[in-house]
């Protein structure tokens, strides 16, 4: 059978058109294939994790088998696998210094698996839910920034896998989905200091007590992969002294994307609470005038009589 030859012209020759001929009947072959499957998958999976999850299956199979079956086409004039690698690597190195650090890093991602779909991450200057994983890239739905408490911005960044081999990686729920959170609230010297902390430890353990034994329950199943151990998860209330004021400050655990709602949920306890109270007030930054004279303690006042 006699097979045409269009690249004649150009100078190439029979075996190498037949090289390239080939290669494009691969590449369609399993276009056309992930095209299939892709609308199988479309047409019996209806969740959106299990969705995503096939497709990404499908899409990293078919772009390995097409990846083998190309190599196989190319190699095939080449006396052993060594010499194409020689020949290839020095350059390549160079020229795709990026996008090899950036596969590695993909590598990394898929055996240590740092992070997974759907974890809260921070990484570098940049934090955000996981919402894609690619052979190249990550991309997270970015909190912070602008807005407090951690919550959704609406931007999408996306992350070269690469810095997973450069930068450190904060994992907001890998092993175990709560964080500590702090509530500082500031009151004046002159309150009762020792009735707010008690209505705060009150507000405390009735908002963020029935966390405590699912946290535990984590804790417990996590220890098994990693050295976490704490020995109190009841909210506390820690005292220490500013210069406007007393500080008490509540400690308790939630679940990290319920951090926000968590803070506002106790600061209304403890706006109410505070209201009901005539010796509590809370501290804010005031300018006052001392005269010590009047006010000082009786051993430094003067003499009756001698006051200037």
């Amino acid at each position: 059978m006699n097979i045409p030859y269009y690249l004649d012209n150009l100078g190439i020759s029979h075996p190498l058109q037949d090289k390239i001929g080939l290669t494009i009947f691969y590449i369609l072959l399993l276009t056309i294939l992930r095209l299939l499957i892709g609308g199988l998958i479309n047409r019996r999976i209806k969740d959106v994790k299990k969705h995503y999850y096939w497709a990404r299956t499908a899409t990293y199979g078919t772009s390995l088998l097409g990846l083998i079956l190309i190599i196989s086409v190319w190699l095939k004039s080449m006396s052993s696998l060594a010499t194409y690698l020689g020949l290839v690597t020095a350059g390549l190195a160079l020229a795709l210094r990026d996008i090899i650090a950036n596969f590695a890093g993909w590598i990394f991602i898929i055996l240590r698996q740092p992070f997974r779909m759907g974890d809260r991450i921070q990484i570098g200057n940049f934090k955000g839910d996981i919402i894609d994983i690619n052979i190249l890239q990550f991309s997270i739905l970015e909190i912070g920034n602008w807005v407090d408490a951690d919550q959704s911005t609406g931007r999408i960044i996306d992350i070269p896998n690469g810095m997973v081999l450069t930068q450190p990686i904060a994992n907001y729920t890998k092993g175990f989905e709560y964080i500590w959170d702090e509530i500082p609230v500031l009151i004046t010297f002159e309150s009762n200091w020792k009735k707010a902390k008690e209505l705060l430890n009150t507000i405390a353990l009735e908002k963020a007590e029935r966390l405590s034994q699912d946290a535990e329950n984590q804790i417990r199943a996590a220890a098994q992969k990693y050295m976490i151990f704490y020995k109190h998860l009841t909210p506390t209330v820690y005292t220490d002294v500013q210069d406007s004021g007393i500080r008490l400050t509540i400690r308790y655990l939630t679940k990290t994307r319920h951090r926000r709602i968590m803070v506002q949920t106790i600061w209304e306890a403890i706006l109410e609470a505070f209201a009901k109270e005539p010796d509590i007030d809370l501290a804010y930054t005031t300018r006052r005038i001392f005269d010590n004279t009047k006010e000082g303690k009786k051993t430094l006042r003067p003499p009756e009589g001698k006051q200037s």
